[in-house]
């Protein structure tokens, strides 16, 4: 085996793009990262430029001439090298350095900052959801005692009330029993229970939920699968996960609205690599290949609220909790996984991401 094989060995192993480029920008090699990530073979990039890959006058081409002209390698952050060719938004660090002392060849690294950018946000609805963990506790106790107390003094009183009375005796249980069902709901926060989880076949949790949805909430809304038949069972709790695809699906039924003719929402699932994660309360380092999505064909959400989309109190509804997210976020957490938001003009997509089942030695479960 010679050393150029096994350096072409080591380089198709690294999971970031690697290029290597020569005078004139041209494309010497590339790595098989580089080769998905720009979705063309390395024979074909080797008949081109790096500027034909990238949008006119990107930073990533003056990066690699101050590299020739230094001699010394060369690092920027944040790079947006969105084309046609790679898609509207492809945000990247870029570093570069040269090859060797007699070449002029410059090795350039591309790290997309997406998968980056989710683990932070990740971490930061995790972290919300925590936050109201006491709160939950502190509603439980503090909250619904009194109000068991109130709505029974209205009830009594409307026994001797006016007509008009009985109006207001009977706004007062309402709301009471309002509040006491966002108290439930803030309880499921207080949760410190270890998840119990199994293998969970996913697409039994979306058909679970589908039926539920088009027998009530959306029943006048068109829904489309796009199932990858051959994914393996998830590492869950089946109830947790059911929760979860059910708040995303009643979002996006309420986003849609009742009075749309065209009203569509997508369920998917996928098999990805290349994310690993800690389990929560544990040393372990989990990869988490099974993506799931809900999208829908709403409006959107407004731009202003997506840092915050996942915290506690959080919502576009005139009569909503903002916990419906808050609660996805926790189970997801809890499970391990990351969930997404990625808001488009009359598309709103919701991605989770979770460690799949294993059997007892190790080995990928199969359906």
């Amino acid at each position: 085996m010679t050393a150029m094989t096994v350096n072409d060995q080591i380089m198709n192993a690294l999971p970031i793009p690697v290029l290597t480029v020569g005078p004139e920008h041209r494309i010497v090699h590339a790595n098989a990262a580089a080769e998905a990530f720009f979705e063309m073979s390395l024979r074909m990039m080797q008949r081109q430029k790096l500027s034909d890959f990238l949008p006119f006058g990107s930073p990533v081409l003056a990066l690699v001439d101050d590299v020739r002209q230094r001699g010394s390698s060369v690092s920027e952050h944040r790079v947006d090298i969105g084309s046609p060719r790679l898609g509207a938004e492809r945000i990247v660090d870029v570093s570069a350095c040269p090859l060797g002392d007699d070449s002029d060849d410059v090795v350039i690294m591309l790290q997309e900052r997406t998968i980056a950018d989710k683990m932070n946000r990740q971490l930061t609805h995790r972290g919300a959801a925590r936050s109201i963990t006491a709160l939950g506790a502190l509603l439980a106790h503090e909250i619904k005692n009194p109000l068991s107390g109130i709505r029974g003094a209205a009830q009594l009183l409307e026994q001797s009330a006016s007509e008009d009375d009985r109006l207001l005796t009977r706004l007062i249980c309402d709301e009471t029993d309002r509040i006491v069902k966002l108290v439930e709901r803030m309880e499921l926060f207080g949760e410190e229970r270890p998840v119990e989880r199994g293998p969970v076949n996913i697409h039994g949790v979306l058909d679970h939920v589908k039926r539920l949805a088009q027998s009530g909430f959306a029943r006048h809304i068109r829904f489309v699968e796009n199932y990858d038949p051959s994914l393996p069972p998830v590492l869950g709790s089946r109830d947790q996960l059911i929760q979860v695809i059910l708040n995303l699906v009643k979002n996006a039924a309420e986003a849609i609205g009742i009075d749309a003719p065209d009203g569509e929402i997508i369920l998917s699932t996928a098999f990805r690599t290349g994310v690993r994660l800690q389990v929560p309360g544990s040393q372990e380092r989990v990869s988490l290949p099974i993506e799931l999505s809900v999208i829908d064909n709403g409006p959107g959400i407004p731009s202003e609220l997506m840092s915050d989309l996942f915290d506690p109190f959080v919502t576009t509804k005139v009569q909503g909790s903002g916990l419906g997210l808050a609660l996805v976020a926790k189970i997801v957490g809890d499970h391990g996984g990351i969930v997404e938001c990625e808001p488009a003009p009359r598309r709103t997509a919701f991605r989770i991401l979770l460690p799949m089942h294993r059997a007892d030695d190790g080995r990928g479960a199969d359906l």
